[in-house]
């Protein structure tokens, strides 16, 4: 392995992506196109591919249509071996996808392998849940009667994912969606088509191997205006957006106009209170994860800490010393714990906010610079960086997409709580204390108001079996566990009258 200061070249990236699509069984040829794909390792170009149109976007929505007519009548247990092949498969090919995730976003290899890891477990999740999907039977006022409610498909599930988690996303929709019975669109970001391409063409074989519909899984890569074509038609039961407020607000009404379903999973702005009971050790490790992991770019990254002002100037300290130790580089080389940047606008937006935090009176303890700038212009490795500021300026209560943390300090668990909540986003929410008052508080509906809401952990690091999702510009949307499988169907109350008689109901006559 190289050194995390040493980058591939161009040719070795092309090498490697090259390999792992024929190992996943994509056609090599007919994925290449004109527009180029850049991998944020060395910010060079590593594969070219072909983007789809609007022709395209109608073409797979009719044949979803059609298939959603064959898969809807499928017994939904059936339904699940597809997705329980559709796992079998990930796991043969963990590290094939997980290089993808590597080369595309630039994440670290256990980050990438674990994103392969969440999608073979919503493929079990979604196994078990094949065999248990079902509704209430209520009691009925009437005698002779019975009165239920029953789950049935949807219809066509339009997926649009984000680049930071190219696979796993698409997955938690994918599998609860197809053993719900619904075909499945995915327009992935534009950012990461090798991913996609390798993951579609996994699930296009275990299609073939189980026999389902053709259709019932379809990619189409292309730009924005193909996730505009696929908001706007009228086919798609079910839009689930994975993105940023801002694109939120422009999917959300545009599936309202037409009366279509709408899934959304949109910003974070997510921070952890630290109490002055917290154990620091434990609570190190929470924050230093969940705030540069993923070089800052997951929607659960935390980007605040709230900290009682008796502890935070050690906690400032220590989480200094830490985040000056972090080892920074090749995302692929042994030993790198934080890898590139996406891309040159994420990092001078990261520059941008740390200004903007200076100006309001903010000081950076730590980080902000970039590294290996010599040895790859195009490629932005930055160093995660904390600023110490004493009031939630404009600036804090933004979302900038990168490893920046802002230190805030506070003087009781009301005032935490209240700084917790005054940002626009819901998403996570932790609290790290030793204090089990202070813990239930926090967790009680006058506390966090957060989709997620955790006790000493960090904010990211989400399980499958929990419904993902939050509050407020956040979107609202519940993907994997849980029930959020209810999102992929229709639901419907049904009276099935035995008694002979026909009353009505709240006794009402209407005897001719």
């Amino acid at each position: 392995m190289t050194s995390p200061t040493t980058l591939p070249t161009s040719e070795r990236l092309t090498q490697i992506a090259r390999a792992s699509l024929d190992r996943c069984g994509v056609d090599v040829d007919a994925l290449g196109g004109e527009v180029t794909n850049r991998s944020p390792i060395n910010g060079e170009s590593v594969f070219s591919v072909a983007y789809g149109d609007e022709t395209t976007v109608k073409l797979a929505v009719e044949r979803a249509q059609d298939a959603f007519k064959q898969w809807r009548v499928v017994p939904a247990p059936v339904r699940g071996a597809l997705v329980k092949r559709f796992g079998e498969l990930l796991v043969e090919h963990k590290d094939d996808i997980a290089t993808f995730i590597s080369l595309e976003v630039g994440k670290i290899t256990s980050e990438a392998r674990g994103e392969v890891q969440e999608m073979i477990d919503i493929c079990d999740f979604a196994v078990g849940l094949s065999r248990q999907i079902g509704g209430s039977t209520m009691p009925s006022e009437r005698p002779g009667h019975r009165l239920m409610e029953t789950w049935h498909p949807l219809g066509v599930v339009g997926v649009i994912s984000a680049f930071n988690f190219p696979a796993a996303v698409w997955s938690w929709n994918t599998a609860i969606a197809l053993v719900c019975g619904d075909p499945v669109i995915w327009k992935p970001s534009e950012l990461t088509p090798m991913t996609s391409a390798a993951c579609a063409a996994l699930l296009d074989r275990a299609v073939r191997d189980v026999e389902a519909p053709r259709y019932v899984s379809q990619l189409v890569i292309g730009a924005q205006e193909v996730g505009q074509v696929l908001v706007d038609d009228p086919g798609v039961a079910l839009v689930s957006a994975t993105g940023s407020t801002r694109m939120g607000n422009l999917v959300g009404p545009r599936v309202a106009e037409r009366f279509g379903r709408s899934l959304l999973e949109l910003g974070g702005n997510n921070a952890a209170v630290v109490t002055g009971s917290a154990d620091l050790d434990l609570t190190m490790r929470g924050i230093v994860f969940s705030a540069a992991g993923t070089a800052g770019q997951r929607c659960t990254t935390m980007r605040r800490v709230i900290a009682h002002r008796s502890i935070v100037d050690d906690l400032s300290e220590r989480l200094a010393g830490a985040y000056s130790r972090l080892p920074i580089g090749d995302p692929m080389a042994d030993g790198t714990l934080v890898g590139p940047m996406v891309h040159q606008q994420a990092y001078e937006k990261m520059t941008r906010a740390i200004d903007s935090a200076k100006e309001a009176g903010g000081s950076l303890i730590v980080g902000g610079g970039r590294r290996l700038a010599d040895a790859a212009p195009n490629a932005y490795y930055a160093e995660p960086a904390i600023v110490r500021i004493d009031e939630q300026a404009p600036i804090v209560r933004e979302e900038t997409f990168a490893p920046l943390l802002y230190v805030l300090p506070y003087d009781d668990l009301d005032e935490a709580i209240a700084l917790q909540n005054d940002v626009p986003q819901g998403l996570s929410a932790s609290i790290f204390t030793q204090d089990q008052a202070e813990a239930e508080r926090f967790l009680s509906s006058e506390g966090a108001d957060c989709g997620i809401v955790n006790v000493n952990i960090g904010t990211s690091g989400a399980e499958i079996g929990g419904a993902f999702g939050g509050e407020k510009h956040t979107g609202g949307g519940r993907e994997s566990g849980s029930d959020a499988w209810r999102a992929y169907m229709r639901r419907a109350t049904n009276t099935v009258n035995y008694s002979g008689e026909l009353p009505l109901a709240q006794g009402v006559d209407f005897t001719v």
